[in-house]
């Protein structure tokens, strides 16, 4: 009998890429011949809480009835020996009982968990609003042990992580512990999802677009003060505005730069998709963009690392986004397209995720 992957899904909101995972997700891993069953949790609030990544209570909500579902499926003998679940937020204190019913019940099943942020990430909210209270730190690390596999998206991640538990480098935790994986992101689907929007970078309109979420670590305000020192561009928030996901790819499209000055970033979906779309990636030095992007696409991380740091090099950052408004487009097109080819080759396709869950289940 084949083996079954229980993919434990994310709750999916229509402006995040949790939306795409929602349809994209089981099919990717159906098409790498692994026999996926979905654990959905139901309906959830429409909104996020605000500048928050989902809905502080919706998502409790949606996690408590997957661990319900999951139950049922333990208590009618359905799991068996050999099976594999997915959580594709590994931030999801569920995998605790999961990991209870398959010892106490003699089911020998593997589980892997994707990472994206907890409190071990003092930018994150959990950081920034619970911080290093004994009860989340223990929480992650219990859930970090439940897994057989934890995945990350870049080794960025998997330095902050290990700099919080153990006050390793991302390297020395790797050597320790072999259930930390450094995996592309299953987001292979976007290159089937932007064929029939326009990248000619002759058409772009001379547009500045902020894609992030309006929280305090992606540092609206530095965005907001270069737009009212450079009228001649139009820049363009895209979370001030009511946008549904396509008409956010339009604006994408128009775009000429996505700007970046995050203090949080573990990956940087949004980047990537502009970068698909021909648009330029103008992201600092630090971060999981420092492994991602190509030196071109960067500024000096001082520029921005505080507003007192970016009074200072205003002048730079200004002078570098009038040159890149200027440069010769077809050159800058070729350039953004070969530099996003080897980044989404490297962690925006889940051929390793799904190599590793494959072999796993055989």
């Amino acid at each position: 009998m084949a083996r079954t992957l229980y993919l434990v899904d994310l709750e999916s909101v229509e402006t995040r890429y949790t939306s795409q995972w929602k349809s994209s997700l089981p099919d990717q891993l159906r098409n790498h011949n692994i026999k996926t069953h979905v654990i959905s949790g139901g309906i959830v609030p429409p909104n996020t809480s605000p500048g928050a990544f989902l809905n502080f209570s919706g998502t409790n909500s949606y996690k408590s009835q997957q661990l319900e579902y999951i139950a049922n499926l333990f208590s009618k003998n359905i799991v068996k020996d050999g099976d594999y679940f997915l959580y594709t937020d590994a931030w999801n204190p569920t995998v605790i009982q999961l990991k209870y019913m398959s010892e106490l019940l003699g089911i020998k099943i593997k589980i892997g968990g994707m990472w994206h942020a907890g409190s071990y990430d003092p930018q994150d909210f959990l950081g920034r609003l619970i911080g290093d209270k004994p009860w989340v730190r223990s929480a992650e690390h219990s859930m970090f042990s439940c897994y057989d596999h934890n995945f990350f998206a870049t080794k960025f991640h998997v330095e902050i992580f290990a700099n919080c538990f153990g006050d390793w480098t991302a390297d020395e935790l790797m050597d320790q512990n072999e259930t930390v994986k450094i995996v592309g992101w299953p987001m292979e689907y976007l290159h089937d999802t932007f064929k029939s929007y326009d990248r000619d970078y002759n058409r772009k309109k001379n547009k500045i677009i902020f894609p992030h979420r309006l929280a305090p670590e992606k540092q609206l305000e530095i965005f907001k003060d270069l737009a009212k020192d450079m009228p001649e561009y139009d820049w363009f928030v895209a979370q001030e505005n009511n946008l549904s996901k396509n008409d956010y790819y339009f604006h994408l499209c128009e775009s000429k730069i996505v700007f970046s000055a995050n203090l949080q970033e573990t990956l940087g979906i949004s980047v990537y998709e502009g970068a698909l779309l021909s648009v330029f990636p103008l992201v600092p030095d630090r971060l999981s963009y420092t492994e991602m992007w190509d030196p071109y696409f960067k500024y000096p991380s001082v520029w921005t690392k505080d507003w007192d740091s970016y009074q200072k090099n205003k002048p730079l950052l200004m002078s570098k986004i009038r040159n890149i408004m200027n440069s010769n487009a077809p050159d800058l097109s070729n350039v953004i397209k070969n530099s996003s080819y080897f980044t989404g080759k490297k962690f925006f396709t889940g051929t390793d995720l799904y190599n590793i869950i494959h072999n796993t289940l055989k």
